[in-house]
């Protein structure tokens, strides 16, 4: 995987406490038009190429 550097004048960050789901939205939050999983439960969500949003499923396990 390429090197991302991403200097976004707005992060949205939502976390979904009962499904433990971390959602982090790069500006507005935007609709993606292709995702890749680097690692499990971690998901790089894209759209025209530039990052739009990140998805951590399990983020707790992913903390410890």
């Amino acid at each position: 995987m390429e090197s991302l550097v991403v200097k976004p004048e707005k992060l949205d960050i939502d976390y979904d406490e009962k499904s433990d789901i971390l959602y982090i939205s790069v500006g507005k939050p935007k609709e993606a038009d292709d995702s890749i999983e680097p690692q499990e439960g971690v998901v790089m969500r894209t759209r025209k190429g530039e990052l739009v949003g990140i998805t951590i499923v399990g983020l707790k396990a992913h903390l410890k």
